[in-house]
């Protein structure tokens, strides 16, 4: 009897050693994490917190801007001919994209134009010709943007040689007027149009400039999230925060520029925080060297996404570098590789090799750390990363969820968006969610839909739904965002005036 007895407790010790990574990861006490994201603080987003680019001259002509340009004498629109590498004409009666110019903000008001091919307005060699065939900016490719007093967008658009830019005709456009006026028979005239606008990291830190931006980010920083931010949080339920970080924090304090020192000190506060009130920390790599979305939260210039396998290596090192500093800092739960990749323009098998290599790179200083790897949006198969993340352990899938940014929600009521959550939602969730592969997280929700007019008792269901049905995740879900100017996006809000309860 006693050999039975020892022969059994060593099946049980020798099963608990071998115990699949799925079946391992759900011993943590802490899972399922009810957490919050830490949104337009260590990175910024200007539609959370407008008034932080109050103080910005131009402050609608930041990098990234998408301005069109119509003569009023011709009453066509500029365009790079072929979408760039040839020159730049005044023929088209209506404006899409090789009619639309991209700012490269170089001071208050000069510019570089980059345009559809990617490349930038210039003059000709030796002349006054525009052109767009230059592969990066230099002199000959910055103009200065005058504006009317009276109309803002009534513009003139003076070279470096100190000529204006004007269509002399609709296939002729040079830098060679030097008259005066904004008549609309002024060849030099134009009516600028806005298309769109970013406000990221990079568009706040360049518009404030070297002088200014590093004292704007310090006060942001120091009060936007604080010590009684995180006791406010562990209060209320929470025992997770999802902060999103930038490539460049892995250079503090003297990242390049625009960029400026000082947010890996307050990630470092965070911990801080973190660890005195018992809640931990999900680092999140939201911005990556070159963009993988080309949205301002994910720290682009111009709204292009460029990051592919040329960038790999040195966002692995960002990773390796934030690895290395918080591995055995007992507040931290995750790392994130990547927020929001976005496809066809992030390859699958970009992604993967980059994946695993920053999965290598946390794996060097933690075994214990989770490493979350988010999911594709757009054209992509939400469950493409299953087998992949199945083979490494401790390895978790991000998904987001809004009832937002679809057509399909536009006319949405209340009750058919809860149908919503606990229909097709559930699903989607179960979908990714596998008793063998790798934990699931709703890494982004809210309360806001589309459809506005909505009673307090309204929020409420669709919050209590959301939380419920997500609350089915295993590694947990996380709010966007604990503040922010939008009301019902702000969990902080929501819970001090009884829209949730956690």
């Amino acid at each position: 009897m006693a050999s039975c007895f020892y022969l059994n407790l060593y099946l049980v010790f020798f099963l608990s050693c071998v115990l699949s990574p799925s079946l391992a990861q759900t011993a943590n006490s802490n899972l399922p994490f009810k957490a919050v994201n830490l949104g337009d603080w260590l990175l910024i987003e200007g539609w959370m917190k407008p008034s932080l680019f109050d103080g910005i001259t131009n402050k609608d002509l930041l990098d990234g801007t998408q301005v069109q340009f119509m003569s009023t004498n011709l009453q066509k629109y500029l365009s790079a001919e072929n979408g760039g590498g040839a020159n730049v004409v005044s023929n088209r009666p209506s404006a899409s994209g090789w009619e639309t110019f991209r700012l490269w903000r170089v001071s208050d008001s000069s510019f570089n134009f980059r345009v559809f091919n990617k490349q930038f307005v210039g003059l000709a060699s030796q002349g006054t010709e525009a052109r767009a065939d230059s592969n990066a900016p230099g002199n000959s490719e910055t103009f200065e943007i005058i504006r009317n007093d009276d109309d803002p967008n009534r513009v003139r658009i003076k070279a470096t040689n100190g000529l204006f830019l004007q269509a002399q005709s609709e296939t002729l456009v040079t830098a060679d007027y030097g008259g005066s006026g904004w008549e609309d028979s002024n060849p030099s005239v134009f009516k600028m149009t806005i298309v769109k606008t970013l406000q990221g990291e990079y568009q706040i830190t360049n518009g404030y400039g070297p002088d200014r931006a590093p004292q704007v980010m310090r006060d942001h920083w120091n009060t936007y999230i604080t010590d009684e931010d995180f006791r406010f949080m562990s209060s209320n339920g929470l025992n997770a925060v999802r902060i999103p970080v930038g490539w460049w924090i892995a250079q503090d304090p003297t990242p390049p520029k625009p960029f400026v020192g000082g947010s890996l000190q307050a990630l470092d506060n965070a911990f801080t925080w973190a660890q005195k009130y018992g809640m931990k920390v999900i680092v999140d790599l939201h911005a990556v060297q070159g963009s993988q979305n080309g949205n301002d939260h994910s720290g682009a210039r111009d709204g292009y996404q460029e990051w592919g396998a040329s960038n790999i290596q040195d966002t692995v090192a960002v990773i390796d570098f934030l690895a290395q500093r918080y591995a055995n800092n007992p507040s931290l739960a995750a790392i994130e590789l990547m927020n929001e990749p976005v496809a066809p323009g992030v390859t699958l098998d970009d992604l993967k090799n980059y994946y695993q290599a920053g999965y290598d790179a946390v794996r060097k200083y933690t075994s214990s750390a989770y490493v979350i790897l988010s999911n594709r949006l757009g054209e992509a198969d939400p469950k493409e990363l299953l087998s992949f993340a199945g083979n490494l352990n401790l390895a978790v899938i991000d998904v987001h969820y809004y009832n937002l940014f679809s057509d399909m929600f536009n006319n949405m009521d209340v009750q058919q968006n809860i149908d919503y959550i606990n229909n097709q939602r559930a699903s989607d969730l179960q979908t990714v969610t596998t008793s063998n592969g790798p934990l699931t997280f709703v890494g982004e929700w809210t309360a806001e839909f589309a459809k506005g007019g909505a009673s307090m008792e309204d929020y409420q269901r669709f919050a209590n739904a959301q939380i419920q049905v997500y609350g089915r995740a295993t590694f947990g879900w996380a709010y966007w965002a604990y503040k922010c100017g939008a009301q019902h996006w702000s969990l902080k809000w929501m819970i001090e005036n009884n829209y949730i309860k956690l």
